[in-house]
C-alpha cells in the first residue's frame, strides 16, 4: 500500500478513536498513552528540520554559481511569495465583509466565550507584547541576523535566522578557490543525502504518528465544542469562512500559477504532493513538513535540486499564506463581534501588517495566533477578542498549515519551469 493512503487511514481511524475518546471520557488515556506517539513523529521532523535548511540552503545557493544567478532567483522568489500572499489577504477580506459572521455573535456569547478562555487569551497577549515592545520598523532585519550561529541553530522558531546565515555562507562559497569549497559542498551534500534517508525513515513512522496527532486534537476540541454547545453554530460560520477563503486561494491562485508557468498536469501535481498536505494538516508546521516537501517536490515532480534546496526552505520561513488570509478573516471577525467598523486604511493596515507578520511568523504551530494580536492592536482592535476563536484555533491552524506547504510547491514548480 502507498504511503499516502497509510496515512489517510491513519487519518480516518485518529478521527473516529479521538470522537470516541470525547464521548467516553477516555480523554486522559488518549493523553498519557497515544498522544505521546504524535509528539515523537512531531519531534523527529522537527529535529532534522535545522540541518536539511543549513545543508541544502549552503549548496543550493553555492551551486548557483555566481551571485548574478542568485539575486535573479531569489528576487523572482521573494516576489511570488510576497505576491500570493497579499492575494490571500485580500480573498479573507472580501469574504469576511461581504458574510461578516462577527455578527452572528450575540453579547452573551462573547461574555461566554471570553470567560471560557480568558487566561489562555491574556497569555497570547502577553507574548504578543513581548514581541512588540521596543521594536522599531527595522526590527525584523535586525532579529534576521543572529549575534550566535549555535544559539539561532538551537531553536526552530529561529529558521528565518538559519536561512540567513546557509544564504550568507553559500555566498561566500561563490566567491573562494574551487579547492577549498569542494570540500565544504561535498560534506554538506552528504549530510543532505543522510537527512534525506533520515526523511524516509521516519515517513514510515507517519501512519501512527498522524493517527496520534489527530486522535489527541479531535479528543480536546470535542471536549471543547461540548462545553461551549450553545455557540458552536457561530464559530462554525467563522471556520467556514476562513475555510472557504483557504480552498479559494489554493483553487485559484495556486492553481493560475501552475497553469501560466508550469506544464505539471494538476491531477500529478496533487497527487504528488498529497502526503505532504496530510503531514502538514496533522503536525500544523510547514517547517517539521519541510523535508517530505522537498522530497516529493523532487523526486515526484521533477523540480531540480537546485531550485527545491533554496525556494522551499525559504518558503517554509516566510510564505504563509493560509496564515495571513486567516489572520485577516480572523481581524475582521473580532471587530465585527465587538462591534467595531473598520475603515479602508484600517482594512490597508491589515493587508500590509498581515503580510510582513507572515514572512516573520515561526513555522510552528500557534505562531500565528502570537501574529494575530499584533494586527489586532495595529487597528485598534481589542486583542482580548482573541478569546473568541481560541477554541477552534487547531482545526483552522491544520488547514491553513496546509496551504501554507501547498504554495511553497507550488512557487518551487514554477520557478523551476522559469529558470528552465
Amino acid at each position: 500500500m502507498q504511503l499516502h493512503w497509510k496515512i489517510i487511514i491513519g487519518l480516518i481511524l485518529g478521527t473516529i478513536f479521538g470522537i470516541a475518546s470525547a464521548i467516553n471520557g477516555w480523554s486522559n488515556f488518549t493523553q498519557d498513552y497515544i498522544a505521546p506517539f504524535g509528539t515523537i513523529f512531531l519531534n523527529l521532523l522537527k529535529l532534522i528540520a535545522v540541518p536539511l535548511v543549513v545543508s541544502s540552503l549552503i549548496t543550493g545557493v553555492a551551486s548557483l554559481s555566481d551571485t548574478r544567478k542568485l539575486s535573479r532567483i531569489g528576487m523572482k522568489t521573494i516576489l511570488l511569495y510576497i505576491g500570493t500572499t497579499a492575494v490571500a489577504v485580500s480573498i479573507g477580506l472580501i469574504l469576511v465583509n461581504l458574510l461578516e459572521p462577527g455578527s452572528a455573535i450575540p453579547d452573551s456569547y462573547q461574555e461566554t466565550l471570553s470567560n471560557e478562555y480568558i487566561e489562555k487569551a491574556a497569555d497570547k497577549k502577553n507574548a504578543a507584547n513581548s514581541v512588540q515592545k521596543n521594536r522599531g520598523p527595522l526590527q525584523p532585519l535586525v532579529d534576521m541576523v543572529p549575534s550566535n550561529i549555535f544559539s539561532a541553530a538551537s531553536n526552530n522558531s529561529n529558521m528565518l535566522q538559519v536561512v540567513f546565515i546557509s544564504i550568507i555562507f553559500g555566498i561566500s562559497l561563490i566567491g573562494i578557490d574551487r579547492k577549498f569549497s569542494k570540500p565544504v559542498l561535498d560534506f554538506l551534500e552528504g549530510i543532505n543525502q543522510l537527512i534525506i534517508k533520515l526523511v524516509e525513515m521516519i515517513m514510515y513512522f507517519a501512519p501512527y504518528g498522524v493517527f496520534a496527532l489527530i486522535a489527541k486534537t479531535i479528543s480536546s476540541v470535542s471536549g471543547d465544542i461540548s462545553q461551549i454547545s450553545s455557540i458552536l453554530s457561530a464559530l462554525l460560520f467563522y471556520m467556514g469562512v476562513v475555510i472557504a477563503g483557504l480552498f479559494m486561494h489554493m483553487s485559484l491562485t495556486y492553481i493560475s500559477i501552475l497553469k501560466f508557468f508550469t506544464n505539471i498536469s494538476l491531477k500529478h501535481f496533487f497527487k504528488s504532493i498529497g502526503p505532504v498536505q496530510l503531514v502538514a494538516f496533522s503536525t500544523s508546521s510547514s517547517g517539521a513538513t519541510l523535508p517530505v516537501t522537498m522530497k516529493r517536490c523532487e523526486k515526484d515532480l521533477g523540480v531540480s535540486e537546485e531550485i527545491s534546496s533554496f525556494v522551499l526552505p525559504l518558503g517554509a520561513t516566510i510564505n504563509m499564506d493560509g496564515t495571513a488570509l486567516y489572520q485577516g478573516v480572523a481581524a475582521v471577525f473580532i471587530a465585527q463581534a465587538v462591534g467595531m467598523d473598520l475603515t479602508f486604511a484600517d482594512q490597508f493596515t491589515i493587508v500590509a501588517t498581515a503580510v510582513l507578520a507572515s514572512i516573520g511568523t515561526a513555522a510552528v504551530p500557534g505562531a500565528g495566533i502570537i501574529m494575530l494580536v499584533i494586527i489586532l492592536e495595529a487597528i485598534n482592535v481589542p486583542s482580548e477578542g482573541i478569546a473568541l476563536i481560541l477554541g477552534v484555533d487547531r482545526i483552522l491552524d491544520m488547514i491553513r498549515t496546509t496551504t501554507n506547504v501547498t504554495g511553497d510547491a507550488t512557487i518551487a514548480c514554477a520557478m523551476d519551469s522559469l529558470e528552465k
